[in-house]
């Protein structure tokens, strides 16, 4: 649904204009979408999914797939189900197989003759076989006594007998019990050999090898197990959504020692972030016409206020590093709580939120009653989760100036992102109110009517906004948005074009890329046009690489067309772009998911084919499976 990203759940930025819905990363934004299209048909075009609509695919926290048909059982388990149909007497094995057998016609295993290598040799077939159920049977018993060692034993020579997937299986359990991990692992993998749709198996290997640590192989398990069973085990589902995780935050440690901590994101991210503050005029001192030396503090800070009005990549770094040394150099004077707030600023950006805090901190002690100061750490502290933090930094930006427009713009944010949309709508209303120019007071105010139901009204906020703001791309950008969320393809094209010539025109050298991906996605949905959807991609990149959004669509269009292999590069370029390590792990998740659908193409062909057949003919969609951690 949304198409644009603002601050997501659980660290959104507070400060970054809101599209539809209001989530600050591309990652809620696929997590959403998918919820929103649960009648999902799972297929394996390379473990394809077709959704009801256009979307993305990853299986959800909250809502289980529904399958369109049943299976067809194989020869080997259409045999196993009616030997258990003809099993009028059974007995109870290891608790966690629920598997069921015949009783044995000798009741103890101490009746049976020597078991070992060379005596199986000389029994008959038949003997064989019976004397693999009678072991096994007495093992399920000593199993159900917590005699562990005993059934070890037992299973072992049924096994002896006849190489059997279950009753590797249940030896497995009993090592489970006593918790040698290795063993499990090894009897396991035996069952999987001999049967690889033995969901039991899979799921006992899959937890043993998350006691290993062995995380992306417990995760390949239980993507395997969740696929055969349909998705209808909430435990094996839940357990895929958790080792994403877990892999995640694993790679997220090497991305984050690695990273550039001078980094920023991209210029779109940085220009909408610092355009959801009303721009004011420089300060008195710092015009461009006051000459100061660029190496005293003043003049730094000079140097930096002008290079962030170029809003391009070059013109931001330009700006942090001065920012940087106009606080080295000192003498700011009465700058120097401004100084503190635009270096926190741009380390915030940067990702290095407690060193942000800190300038935050500094600029509100030298400067109580510089309320954008208060706001913005606000952010910060939302980002990080804390809501308590944000809201009472709100309320003291209030308590020094209760007509400080922006403040009620951010509390509506604040807001907004919780779904207290009757509150927000309130203080976007109240933004307006004290000064009405502020373009994005008037945007967040017609998304937040569309987001309460009341659609009309937010079309007709829109249409003021076309008339007030007529020159703004941004009006013509979320208003496609809306548009474009009722099916309004055509209408929704459009706007998104003026959008783009807008930009074109009045931002040359800075493009906000969003109306192209915005366009793509338009483009895609009425009537699956991939290749001029992904050609809009492509030229958002070239005006913008650094931008999350772009990368993450591109990820989404090969994942519909089953090109994972490609999307899973989309997918970890979307991490390394990615600014805090919330949404490093949240990139990973869905990379990680990517890889290990591939995994289960390579290591489970005949899975793949099985549900291939379960998807029927035309089956299309998206090519991942798997949940993004939330």
């Amino acid at each position: 649904m949304s198409r644009a990203s603002a601050a997501p759940p659980p660290t959104p930025p507070l400060a970054r204009p809101v599209a539809i819905p209001v989530e600050s990363s591309i990652w809620s934004r696929f997590t959403n979408w998918a919820s929103e299209n649960k009648a999902l048909v799972y297929t394996i075009a390379g473990v394809a999914v077709v959704v009801t609509s256009a979307g993305v695919v990853y299986y959800l926290n909250d809502a289980k797939p529904k399958v369109a048909a049943q299976p067809k059982l194989s020869k080997k388990e259409k045999r196993k189900r009616k030997e258990a149909e003809r099993q009028a007497e059974s007995t109870k094995s290891p608790s966690a197989t629920g598997e069921q057998t015949k009783a044995p016609t000798v009741e103890a295993s101490d009746e049976l003759p020597e078991i070992s290598e060379t005596t199986v040799a000389t029994f008959t077939d038949e003997q064989r076989r019976d004397y693999a159920l009678q072991l096994k049977n007495a093992g399920n018993k000593a199993y159900g006594s917590k005699d562990y060692n005993r059934a070890i034993d037992l299973y072992s020579k049924a096994i002896l007998c006849k190489p059997d997937s279950i009753f590797y299986s249940n030896r497995a359990a009993c090592y489970n019990a006593l918790s040698v991990w290795d063993k499990v692992v090894e009897d396991t993998t035996a069952a999987i050999s001999l049967d690889p749709t033995y969901v039991k198996a899979l799921n006992r290997r899959a937890n043993a090898y998350e006691h290993l640590s062995q995380f992306s192989e417990s995760l390949l398990d239980y993507t395997a197990s969740c696929i055969i069973d349909e998705f209808k085990t909430d435990s094996s589902t839940n357990a895929v959504e958790r080792l994403l995780k877990k892999v995640a935050e694993q790679k997220a440690e090497d991305i984050i020692k690695s990273k550039d901590p001078n980094k920023l994101p991209s210029p779109t991210f940085v220009s909408n972030y610092i355009q959801s503050f009303r721009s004011k005029p420089r300060p008195e001192g710092l015009e461009d016409d006051v000459e100061l030396s660029e190496s005293t503090g003043l003049g730094q800070l000079q140097i930096g206020l002008k290079a962030m009005e170029k809003k391009t990549h070059e013109g931001y770094e330009e700006a942090a590093n001065a920012f940087e040394k106009a606080l080295e150099y000192g003498d700011l004077g009465e700058h120097e709580a401004l100084a503190y707030n635009l270096r926190g600023t741009f380390r915030n950006l940067r990702g290095s939120q407690e060193q942000a805090l800190r300038d935050m901190d500094k600029s509100i002690e030298l400067d109580p009653s510089y309320t954008q100061s208060y706001v913005k750490r606000a952010s910060m502290h939302l980002e990080m989760g804390d809501r308590n933090s944000a809201a009472a930094d709100l309320e003291q930006a209030l308590s020094q100036n209760d007509t400080d427009p922006d403040i009620f713009y951010h509390r509506a944010q604040l807001h907004f992102i919780h779904g207290e949309f009757q509150d927000a709508a309130k203080d976007y209303q109240k933004s307006i109110d004290l000064d009405s120019s502020f373009i994005f007071s008037h945007i967040q105010l017609g998304v937040t009517q569309y987001k309460m139901g009341s659609v009309a009204s937010s079309m007709a906020t829109f249409r003021r906004c076309v008339k007030n703001f007529d020159s703004v791309p941004d009006v013509y950008n979320y208003y496609g948005e809306l548009l474009l969320d009722q099916s309004k393809y055509e209408e929704a094209i459009q706007k998104f074009d003026t959008a783009m010539e807008m930009e074109k025109q009045t931002k040359p050298m800075a493009m906000n890329v969003l109306p192209l991906i915005n366009k793509a996605l338009a483009l895609f949905q009425q009537k699956m046009e991939f290749t001029e959807a992904e050609k809009l991609c492509e030229k958002a990149l070239i005006i913008d690489p650094e931008c999350d959004i772009a990368v993450a669509t591109m990820a989404q269009l090969l994942l519909q067309q089953g090109k994972i292999t490609e999307a899973l590069q989309y997918f970890e370029r979307a991490a390394e772009l990615a600014r805090t390590p919330g949404e490093i792990v949240n990139a990973l998740s869905y990379a990680e998911a990517t890889r290990t659908q591939i995994q289960v193409q390579e290591k489970y062909p005949q899975l793949a084919a099985k549900l291939q057949g379960m998807g029927g003919a035309g089956a299309g969609g998206m090519g991942a499976t798997f949940a993004g951690a939330r």
